[in-house]
Parts: structure tokens; C-alpha cells; sequence
């Protein structure tokens, strides 16, 4: 069966924090909360996902205004469905939704920050950041 994508179907905190662990992104997202994993999919108002099947094997889910930016929040692919194409499927399906203008913004997880530059991300040394008060680990 083919993989098949969707911008319109949506996960639940299960399904997003299955995927997280099953990709390096796991160690570093709240995968043992699922009130703050509801609350990321919640509050992203735009979503790609990759299935096979009934099964969730990838996650886009970016914060955007749609016509200025757009930031990528979590790219997230099953280590058994890697080099496949899903990711850059995945930035392929949140591109069609934004607006002409509109660019796309993401910090690297540092095992990926080979994969962007192949895939036409562009380096940006000037990125922010203040890390949250609280400990969710």
C-alpha cells in the first residue's frame, strides 16, 4: 500500500508522541506529557502527516500567519520509514498551503543539519533563543 499524506486529518497526543520516539526528535520534545503534546497539536495551525495505512509514520506541524512565515516546529519521520522522501513530502504539503511570500523557518535538531541544505534550506546564523522556565524532562 502506498503511503498517502494529508493536510487535513488530524492526531491525537498518542499517535504524535509514537512518532516522536520513533525518530530522534524523542529525546527532545515532551514525549511523557500528553497535556503538553495536546497542546502543541492544539495550538499548530497547520499539520502535514504521512500514513501507511491506519499508521501515523510522519508529522509537519508548523505555526504560521501563512503569508509572511511560517515556522517549522517539528519535523518528525519513523527511523523505519527514513530516506523515503516523507520529510521532504511533508515540507512539500506545508509549502502548498502557504502563501507565495511566505517563508519557512525551523531550528535543526543537530543530527539533522546535514539533511536541510540537500533539500534547499538555506543557513541563517542570526536564531534566538530563550530556553522555558519550567523543566519538562
Amino acid at each position: 500500500m502506498p503511503l498517502a499524506f494529508s493536510t487535513t486529518r488530524s492526531i491525537n497526543p498518542d499517535q504524535f508522541a509514537s512518532v516522536l520516539r520513533a525518530c530522534s526528535l524523542g529525546g527532545r520534545r515532551p514525549v511523557d506529557h500528553p497535556d503538553i503534546l495536546a497542546a502543541m497539536l492544539e495550538n499548530a495551525n497547520l499539520l502535514a502527516t504521512a500514513w501507511d495505512g491506519h499508521n501515523l509514520v510522519g508529522v509537519a506541524r508548523s505555526v504560521t500567519d501563512f503569508a509572511y512565515c511560517c515556522y517549522l516546529s517539528d519535523l518528525a519521520v519513523d527511523e523505519r520509514y527514513q530516506n523515503r522522501g516523507i520529510g521532504k513530502e511533508l515540507i512539500r504539503q506545508t509549502q502548498a498551503r502557504l502563501g507565495d511570500n511566505c517563508k519557512l523557518i525551523l531550528l535543526s535538531a543537530p543530527g539533522a543539519r546535514d539533511y536541510y541544505p540537500k533539500i534547499g534550506f538555506s543557513r541563517h546564523d542570526s536564531a534566538w533563543v530563550i530556553e522555558a522556565r519550567g523543566n519538562i524532562s
